[in-house]
């Protein structure tokens, strides 16, 4: 290489490099949505083995209801965080979301609510709910903020889809991993005659990904994009914005809730599948295997990623959805024999399979459809709204499944075909939702929000809207993020211009 050219091209790895550190101090914060909502599923079978008779007797629903708070909770965040983001700024709702994740995970390790069970477990539901809304928060905030670092400079344009998704889909995956992961871990420290030490300290070790987010994000400024293209001072024209992108919204939303309605649950679901099939209820092996399982998801979430920037993140959906089918179908059918004592270890096999494909196709991919199929102006709120549907799926999925496996056993007088019924309907919705990504989802292209954004404005003129309003006047970003018709001559000592 000629010596005239290294410092440049050392330059050139440093600007990447930097680059690609912002596109995860975005995205890095959904490890707490991960470990927040897998967490839960063990602190559900520790406290069914501490107060069986109040769980199993008393609120029998307990369980499902506690799932679901947080679910709501993350859709009233995604909802208003949507707004948060669009009109005061990407930063602004991080910071905010990351605060809301420290402070509600730490109450709810607290939760105590005047010493009686009944106290404790409505303390731990409101915490549970109020955390959620931080969670959510990051959603239309920090995935947002990710995909638009993704088109700036030092991002190899055959890399942008790659590194949203390893810095969003993948780390909600590892949340999941090390939420199974910790309560074993504090098992072995602690022993099953400390229970209500571990559930305690599984949910407080929440508030360190929080923070270490927090100050990750400090010095962080607002993207190029959302500074050109944002309508911060501006009116939103929702009916033109309806108008234009209601059928791409209206598609992303509905595979998004298919998606949430078969994965959440069945994570929520894998110590208490594991435990069905262990005949002696050991929490030991309950949170070995689940761990085993979780960790599935992250050889589909990466290799996924490496796919997207090449079949399309619409193709490479399709591939996940229908690989997941065959693997849900098989499971199926083969049930019985999987569930056998000697057989455990290929149920976790074919069930972390099933997970794996779901993670390769829409895990990775709903989110980066749902991130560049809109206009900047928009993108929040576009977002969120999708996100906030998918969470209503789970919700609903949390629901759904203790009756419909009681509905498959026959009134539980056949708890093993019971059981099967989550799987037939899971891989049947997979179908369906491969079909709606076929017929309905545009593909999404490299430097797709560049060429989105100018024909957002293309038509807001022709429709008399003054564009003119649109941008940022004051605020702050980074010279090395400006797109190319934004830079003016660059300072040589300054790092920072006014967006004009």
């Amino acid at each position: 290489m000629d010596e005239k050219r290294v410092p440049a091209v050392k330059a050139e790895v440093v600007k990447g490099m930097s680059q690609i550190s912002l596109i995860f101090a975005c995205g890095t914060a959904l490890f707490s949505d991960g470990y927040a909502n897998g967490v839960i599923g063990a602190v559900n079978t520790i406290l069914t083995t501490l107060y069986p008779d109040y769980f199993n007797l008393t609120n029998s629903n307990y369980s499902t209801v506690l799932n679901s708070l947080i679910f709501a909770g993350t859709v009233v965040g995604m909802l208003t965080f949507g707004i948060v983001s669009d009109k005061l700024g990407r930063k602004a709702g991080m910071m905010t979301a990351t605060g809301i994740v420290f402070v509600f995970s730490a109450l709810s390790a607290g939760s105590y609510g005047g010493g009686t069970i009944g106290g404790m477990v409505a303390a731990l539901s409101a915490w549970r709910f109020l955390l959620g809304i931080g969670i959510g928060a990051e959603y239309p905030c920090g995935s947002v903020a990710a995909s638009e670092q993704t088109e700036g400079p030092g991002v190899s344009k055959n890399a942008q889809h790659r590194w949203f998704a390893l810095a969003t889909n993948t780390m909600i995956d590892w949340g999941f991993v090390v939420s199974s992961f910790v309560p074993l871990v504090l098992l072995w420290i602690f022993g099953p005659n400390h229970l209500r030490a571990i559930w305690r300290i599984a949910l407080g070790l929440g508030v360190v990904p929080a923070a270490a987010v927090f100050l990750w994000r400090l010095k962080m400024v607002e993207s190029a994009r959302y500074a050109r293209d944002s309508m911060k001072h501006a009116r939103m024209p929702y009916g033109l914005f309806l108008r234009k992108y209601w059928h791409k919204l209206a598609a992303i939303c509905l595979t998004w809730f298919i998606y949430d309605f078969i994965t959440y649950p069945f994570g929520i679901y894998s110590s208490q599948i594991i435990n069905t099939i262990q005949a002696n209820q050991d929490l030991y092996q309950s949170f070995g295997w689940a761990t085993v399982v979780n960790l599935f998801y992250i050889p589909g979430t990466i290799a996924g990623a490496f796919l997207i920037d090449y079949l399309g993140p619409k193709y490479c959906m399709i591939l996940g959805l229908c690989l997941q089918a065959i693997f849900g179908f098989f499971m199926s059918g083969f049930y019985e024999t999987l569930i056998q004592p000697t057989h455990i270890a290929g149920f976790a096999i074919m069930y972390g399979l099933f997970l794996t494909f779901g993670e390769l196709g829409p895990g990775n991919n709903l989110g980066l459809l749902a991130a560049k199929s809109g206009p900047t102006a928009f993108r929040g709120q576009f977002y969120g709204i999708a996100a906030a549907v998918g969470k209503i799926g789970a919700f609903v999925g949390t629901w759904c499944f203790p009756p419909m496996i009681r509905a498959f056993s026959e009134g539980g007088t056949n708890p093993v075909r019971g059981t099967t019924g989550p799987f037939w309907v899971g891989s049947g919705l997979a179908i369906l939702s491969a079909l709606i990504t076929f017929f309905l989802i545009r593909p999404v292209d490299h430097d797709g929000m560049e060429r989105e954004d100018r024909e957002f404005r293309e038509y807001l003129q022709a429709h008399g809207y003054d564009i003119s309003q649109m941008g940022m006047t004051e605020e702050i970003v980074s010279v090395d993020s400006l797109p190319d018709d934004m830079k003016e001559k660059e300072p040589e000592s300054n790092e920072v211009v006014h967006a004009v």
